[in-house]
């Protein structure tokens, strides 16, 4: 392979992968190089805290398939640590410089860990990497007395749910009044509230953890705020995830630790105004102006939106005189306590929520979303038939609620999605790599 400069992909899981492979499908014939800071090849993240942890599928079973011959030159387990824009070199952890003559930005996001007291100690796990996973499940096979999740998202109840599976304890803790609230809202949440409870697990909505405290160094309690104190012998941390950026910060592009902002199309912005038309960004690091949310500023941690996003990043990277703005319907999936739950769409900020099939009774319906008279998101849980039908309604800005015939449709039922207010301190968990 040849070291002349070419197209650089930092960040060596699917969003880079995929976008390697775009780069070649459209004609790239050059010098290729991908740097990702992991040892292992690209592997798929959702099965890390489904299958992985369950123990049903070992961690270098997640690798992702090749689907082009990239002749491509691999720098793994070498981390980004900054980017010379004006010399075009890429400043690797080991000190070495890669030279590029194009950019393709793809470092994904990092597990949100615990800062506040008690960090130093052992048994604190999150649920990010294959590293993690596989820490995780040696961990939960000794086995503990009783399992801490902190956070409600999809992350901490997938891992609630594969703890109680393995006949595991757990206490939940979450500072919004139902799992997924600020995602789904309350009314939808209180339904996967009641399935929590019902699986055994110790859930506590509105409870926040002030500290971890511990005996000869490992993990034994969480003091939470109202004075409560939970014991613990393993903490599973499921707040979110902060975005791979900090190798950007001397680079004069607008990027924090929410992600890197481009345009419509997936370049980079710069500090100067313009976009960089050399590079781009995609994944679940790349912070887009989507044309199908009236150019609403989002990062979309999705595994869909990663392969899609990725392709026509590439696409602007090699055609940067056609730059095509790039649009998505965000959507995403999880398995659960017996559930299937699927997603399309952004449900945050709707002002009303329909429950068109099934019933919130029997866990089994599906919910639609509207926001100023039209349809913007919807749900399944157990009841996805319709779905596909409702993300098409969606992405062309159907009324609310656009489907009103079905054939095996009930009496529409249109209530409030109940929303928690919105809050300006530290982050409340995400959806991640679903």
């Amino acid at each position: 392979m040849s070291k002349r400069p070419g197209i650089v992909v930092v960040g060596a899981s699917l969003a880079g992968l995929r976008g390697a492979e775009a780069l070649r499908r459209g004609g790239y014939d050059g010098p290729l190089t991908l740097i990702g800071d992991e040892p292992h090849p690209p592997y798929d993240r959702p099965p890390l805290s489904k299958h992985v942890l369950a123990g049903e599928l070992e961690a270098d079973a997640t690798a992702l398939p090749h689907l082009v011959a990239l002749r491509a030159r691999w720098r793994l387990g070498q981390p980004a640590t900054g980017l010379d824009r004006t010399g075009r070199t890429i400043r690797l952890a080991d000190g070495s410089d890669v030279p590029f003559t194009k950019l393709f930005i793809a470092t994904g996001a990092r597990a949100r860990t615990w800062t506040e007291q008690g960090a130093d100690l052992s048994g604190i796990f999150t649920i990010r990497s294959r590293a993690d996973a596989v820490a995780l499940r040696r961990a939960l096979s000794q086995p503990p007395k009783r399992v801490l999740i902190i956070g409600a998202g999809l992350i901490g109840c997938e891992a609630a749910s594969c703890c109680r599976d393995l006949g595991l304890p757990v206490t939940l803790v979450d500072p919004n009044p139902t799992p997924l609230a600020r995602v789904l809202g309350t009314m939808v949440g209180e339904v996967l509230a009641q399935v929590l409870r019902r699986s055994g697990v110790d859930y506590r909505p509105g409870a926040r953890v002030r500290a971890l405290v511990g005996e000869a160094g490992h993990v034994r309690q969480a003091h939470l705020h109202d004075s409560g104190i939970i014991d613990t012998d393993l903490v599973i941390v499921a707040l979110g995830a902060i975005r791979e950026t900090a190798w950007l910060t001397q680079a004069g592009l607008v990027a924090d630790s929410g992600g890197v902002t481009c345009d419509e199309a997936c370049r980079v912005l710069t500090r100067e105004g313009p976009p960089a038309v050399d590079i781009v960004a995609a994944g679940d690091v790349a912070r887009w102006q989507n044309p199908l949310y009236g150019g609403r500023l989002m990062t979309v941690e999705h595994w869909g939106n990663a392969v899609e996003q990725a392709a026509h990043a590439a696409s602007s990277l090699l055609r940067p005189e056609q730059p095509k703005p790039y649009s998505h319907l965000p959507a995403f999936w999880s398995s659960q306590f017996g559930l299937n739950i699927k997603a399309v769409g952004l449900a945050d900020g709707a002002d009303a929520v329909a429950i068109v099939q099934g019933d919130r009774a029997s866990r089994r319906f599906l919910a639609v979303y509207g926001r100023a008279g039209r349809s913007v998101a919807a749900v399944s849980f157990d009841q996805a038939r319709w779905l596909p039908a409702y993300a098409g309604r969606i992405v062309a800005g159907a009324p609310f609620p656009p489907i009103l015939d079905a054939t095996d449709q009930r009496r529409i039922q249109i209530l409030a999605p109940g929303f928690p207010p919105s809050r300006t301190q530290r982050p409340v968990p995400e959806m991640a790599h679903v």
